[in-house]
């Protein structure tokens, strides 16, 4: 028995690590969340990851996916073709706290981002041999796999959590911010209104109909924010909104303080099941 209803209202990946966003009518749904999500990242000379957070102009870096590889933009370069069929050398990289395997994607792609981004830096693949886990403490010991993520598949936003945002940012003079600036892969929105501000905090398990089956997900950890919605995806500069905003109600005791606005799911059905923008679902509450 559900108690919400909702529609899927935007889908979403992110196929280089802390670059743009590519909305999507349509995604297929892998072990490790929507295809082609945090499979690239982009790794310092230490084979360390980086992101917004030291680096916000790789929000002005735009993937395109076509159907035999990624296109990449930016502004004042050439774009760059990356082949979804090649790597280079294999080689071992750092996110997080987790040293995995990865192919380096060549000299070419190395200069490109090196260029943009005024500093030496590598792009790198996912090795899909790689089993990379999430918390077992937050999965309740359920295996699920990511990618490039910074921890679990698929990280799920209500519409109206944005909304809520958006008026108090308004309220304070603040000009309102796009979802984008959350990064979230799904994006619900409840029907005749079920779903509040925040609701998904309060959601345990999704399930979303799709032509092959029902999709199963759970949603197991709220996202804690770092600064990166604090750039502005269209300049790539740092500001203090939507941060400070958010520091003045979602202080999460759940995580100890930290702002959290989202949250992170696993999978746990549905797997090749063909994801649409306009899918309906049924959620249940947490008790």
């Amino acid at each position: 028995m559900s108690d919400v209803s909702f529609l899927v209202s935007g889908l979403y990946v992110y196929p280089v690590k802390s670059c743009a966003g590519v909305p999507l009518d349509e995604s297929l749904l892998v072990e490790t969340g929507l295809e082609f999500d945090r499979a690239w990242m982009v790794v310092d000379e230490q084979g360390h990851f980086v992101t917004q957070r030291e680096l916000p102009r790789m929000a002005l870096i735009r993937p395109q996916l076509r159907h035999a590889d990624m296109v990449l933009r930016a502004p004042g370069m050439l774009a760059l073709h990356v082949a979804y069929d090649t790597v280079e050398a294999p080689t071992t990289v750092q996110v997080w706290n987790d040293s995995v395997k990865a192919y380096d994607m060549g000299d070419l792609a190395a200069h490109w981002f090196s260029d943009f981004l005024g500093q030496r830096v590598r792009l790198v693949r996912f090795d899909p041999e790689q089993k990379r886990l999430s918390s077992l403490r937050w999965t309740e010991g359920v295996e699920a796999e990511n990618q490039f993520s910074d921890g679990y598949p698929v990280l799920v936003i209500s519409q109206p959590s944005l909304d809520g945002l958006n008026e108090k940012l308004s309220a304070r003079g603040v000009v309102p911010v796009g979802i984008e600036r959350f990064r979230p892969n799904l994006v619900i929105d409840g029907i005749d209104g079920s779903l509040d501000p925040h609701g998904e905090d309060y959601l345990d398990e999704l399930w979303i109909d799709t032509e092959q089956g029902r999709v199963h997900l759970k949603l197991v950890k709220p996202c804690p924010r770092c600064p990166i919605p604090n750039v502005d995806p269209a300049t790539g500069e740092r500001g203090h909104e939507p941060g400070d905003t958010l520091a003045t109600y979602r202080a999460d005791p759940r995580l100890d303080g930290a702002l959290t606005f989202g949250m992170n799911a696993i999978i746990l059905g549905g797997i090749e099941h063909l994801l649409r923008r306009g899918a309906t679902g049924a959620a249940s509450f947490k008790f």
